[in-house]
Order: structure tokens, then sequence, then C-alpha cells
């Protein structure tokens, strides 16, 4: 069924050569919704997207990480989780990482074989749970729960974060990524502003070191929202754009095959081992930024403003490269060079800002316990602001980069889940390197050597990315795989 409303039908199938065919669209070529799926919303003047539109689906994935891993960010920007001793949420953020590392390198099969709509249901309920146990632990200190609960985050971060890196690189058109992925990183980051209001606006007249439990229960309600909100998310089979085609899903896949899917990309794309090093390097540097900055350096109402004005700039270093990232006068090759020279420049300019800071306390010095209106603040705030920046400046080119590399949902997820589990062991690795108390000047040192090599190690990358991704190559597949998930084609 259809209504005047409905986009056009699209091709059943692409040809890939000696007349082999796949699918584009998931089970059925033709899948459709229901009817009201593919209808335009209006809205006074205004006219939104149908519901299974790509940016309908992305505003959907937003909003979940805005309410789940946002709030999840606001608290542990604040260091230490909000705690005074970060000594046993250190170990708890080991065993979350830990187990997000293994689950998240092998999510996107996972995703591939139950869905998007369920693996990003079961990703948001981690959150949840660990903010819970934060709230327990501040009345009987329960170790054991918090480590469980930091492990079993970990497995459900690492599916969450796969469904939202498919959906972000894989919907939208070539020359809309840039947006999508800034798009979705505002949104996603506001989570941070407004999540960091809550301590703020909670402790802003306390000097203490930790923060209280309405805190954490306002934490709780949020992600609970967030949690029942990704149920909205519909299959990628029914989702169309607005040039009418559909995302490319493979047909029937199962747990073998999607397990050799993810060998084939390693074997076959052996490019994407040169970005390794910056996946690794993507998130190398909360565990310094967030304990080893901020919870070291202030006091906790000074934490809270602080991880306000980080998530903030994260929301404005996201739309300026998303812009940059898409910029119609420059072909799509330019704008990975240009883009790829301007993120270099900003890693010597603002880590260089950070070692003439960092040179001034260690380890095993006293913490100044700095206020918003000591002498001195604003410096190290600019500083913090400008980390903030960077963060999703790197992270915004590197999913556009993988995004540039293809526009195939399967692999795409893939690529998503590498991105995850190996900027995971890098968390792994940091949070206990902080939970052993190596000298801070070690942790920078660590993070600003791996973000300036790892770019280096990118550059084959870089030149290799084209103005547009051949489709035949993009979705060509061995042929024994091709048969696990398209038996009928001969």
């Amino acid at each position: 069924m259809s209504t005047k409303n409905d986009p056009d039908p699209v091709p059943e199938t692409y040809e890939m050569g000696e007349g082999t065919v796949v699918s584009p669209a998931g089970e059925d070529a033709s899948a459709e919704g229901k009817p009201w799926m593919y209808k335009p919303l209006k809205l006074g003047p205004w006219t939104l997207p149908w519901y299974a539109s790509p940016e309908t689906q992305l505003f959907v994935v937003s909003c979940v990480c805005f309410l789940c891993p946002g709030m999840y960010n606001a608290i542990t920007g604040l260091g230490g989780a909000g705690q005074l001793d970060p000594h046993d949420v250190n170990n708890a953020n080991t065993a979350l990482y830990s187990t997000f590392s293994v689950v998240g390198f092998f999510a996107g099969s996972i995703a591939n074989r139950v869905g998007l709509r369920l693996t990003l249901f079961c990703g948001s309920f981690g959150y949840l749970l660990y903010v819970a146990a934060l709230l327990s632990y501040n009345h009987n200190q329960n170790v054991g729960f918090l480590v469980f609960s930091g492990a079993l985050l970990g497995i459900c971060a690492g599916l969450l974060w796969c469904a939202q890196g498919t959906v972000m690189m894989s919907y939208p058109l070539e020359e809309q990524k840039g947006k999508f992925i800034a798009f979705f990183w505002v949104v996603f980051n506001l989570g941070g502003v407004i999540g960091s209001l809550v301590p703020l606006g909670q402790n802003i007249h306390s000097t203490a070191g930790e923060v209280n439990d309405g805190t954490y229960i306002a934490f709780i309600i949020l992600m609970a929202i967030g949690f029942f909100l990704s149920w909205g998310l519909t299959e990628s089979k029914y989702v169309k754009r607005k040039d009418n085609s559909k995302v490319i899903v493979i047909k029937h896949p199962t747990w073998m095959s999607e397990i050799k899917g993810l060998f084939e990309t390693l074997k076959n794309d052996r490019y994407i081992l040169l970005l390794f090093p910056m996946f690794l390097a993507s998130n190398w540097f909360t565990a310094y930024q967030f304990n080893s900055v901020n919870g070291f350096y202030f006091n906790i109402r000074t934490r809270s403003l602080n991880s306000l004005l980080y998530w903030l700039c994260q929301m404005i270093g996201a739309f300026v490269f998303g812009q940059l990232l898409d910029m119609k006068r420059f072909s799509r090759s330019m704008r990975a060079r240009l883009n790829f020279g301007l993120l270099l420049i900003l890693t010597m300019a603002i880590w260089g800002g950070g070692y003439a800071f960092q040179k001034q306390y260690d380890r095993g010095t006293e913490s100044p316990m700095k206020d918003w209106s000591s002498s001195g603040y604003i410096g190290p705030m600019f500083l913090y602001m400008f980390y903030g920046f960077y963060d999703a400046a790197f992270q915004t080119c590197s999913y556009w980069l993988m995004g540039a590399l293809s526009n195939n949902s399967r692999k795409l997820a893939n690529y998503a889940g590498f991105y995850k589990g190996i900027q995971s062991v890098g968390q792994a690795i940091t949070w206990r390197m902080d939970g052993l108390e190596t000298s801070f000047m070690r942790e920078f040192a660590s993070c600003w050597g791996l973000l300036v090599g790892s770019l280096l190690i990118a550059v084959p990358v870089i030149l290799k990315v084209q103005d547009t991704t051949d489709m035949e190559e993009d979705i060509k597949f061995s042929d024994e795989t091709l048969q696990e998930v398209a038996p009928e084609v001969k």
C-alpha cells in the first residue's frame, strides 16, 4: 500500500558483475513499513521528515544518546564520577572499557544479526544501572556492585555505540555525512551540557569534593526515559532517503555469515588497519582530562562548571567540523586533506598549551582545589574548553573518514564496532594507568604522542578518500558469504 506522499520505489537489486546481484534493502527489496511511516509531519508552517527517514531515525538515536551516554558523560566529567576518592570508580571504569573493547569489536556482527532497534534498546540499559550503582556506593561502598555494573555497562555500551555509528554513517547521502555526524554530536553533547547543570545547580554553594544523592537520582530518571525511547528506532530495511534510495542491508544474515563478514572486512579493507591508532587515540585522553585535570585541580562546583563548558565546546567543535567536512566548494577528497591538516594544527596548538599547564603540578602535590572565584582560573578554564572542542573535532573527523570509505551499512557496522572496541581498549588502559597513580605528566605525554602519531599513520587512508564511493566495490562479498546471505543468487 502507498500514498501520494510515499517516496517512489527503488531498484530491488544492485548488479555486481558476472551477473551477481545483492539486495540493498534487507530481507525484501520491496520491504515497506506502515503507510504512516512515510508521511511527512505537518507542524504549523513546518514540514518535518517522515518517521522512516534518515533524519528522524538519527534524531531518535541522538535523543537516546543525549539521555544515556550524554548524561553518563556529564557525571564522569566531574572527575571520579563525582566521588571524592576516584580509586573504586577507576576500577569500575577499567572493567567497563575492558568488556566494551571486546563486545564493541564484534558488535557490528551482533547488530547486523538482531537489528539496530534491539541493539540500541539493550545497549541503553547499562547506563541506568551504572548510575544506580554509584548511588548505592554513596551509602554502602559496595565495590563489587560498582565494578559489576561497570562491566555490564561496557557490554551495553558496545551495542549502543555500534547501532549509533551505523545509523549516523550509513543512513545519510554522501554529501550529508558531515552534517549528520555534526547533528548527532551536537544533540549528544547537549546531554553533557544539560547533565552538567544538574550537579552545578545542586552543588553551586558547595566546596566539597563529591556530589549528593539528588544528583544521581536525577540522572537515573533521565536515563530511564532514554532507555524506553530507544524502542522508537525502526529497522534499517524500512528507511528511505529523500532521493528515494534505501539503505544497503544484507539479506537474511546468519551468525556464521556475520563472523565471516567481520573478518572479510579486515581482509579486504586492510587500509582500515591504518585507522586503528586513531581509534585507540580517540578517547585515550578522557581519563587524563576528567581525573588528572578537572578532578584533581578544582573543587566540586568548579568541576561542574568546567564540565558544562567542556560539553558545550564539544557541540561547537562538532558543528564547525561538520560544516567544514561538507563544504560544497571543495571535492570530498580535498576536504579530507584540508580537515586533516587543520586537525593536526589543532593537535599541536591545544596540547602544546596543555603541556605548559601540566608543568605546574603533578601527582603527589597537594590539590589546589581551585574555585572559579580564585585568581588564575581563567587560563585553565579556557584550556579545558579547548580540550572539549578538540575531542569533538577528532571524533567527527574519524567518523566522517569511515563514512567516506563506504555506504554499506553492514560494513559500516563493523567499522563502528572496530572504532568503539579499539577506542575502549585505550580507555581501559588509561583508566588503569590512573588507578595505578601514573604521574600526570606521563599520562599527558602518552595522550599527545599517540594523537600526533595516529594522525601521521592515517595519512595513506586520507589520500585514499575518493569523491564518491563505488557501489560495486562497496557491496562486494566472497562467493561463500554471498551464498549464505542471499542463497537464491546464482
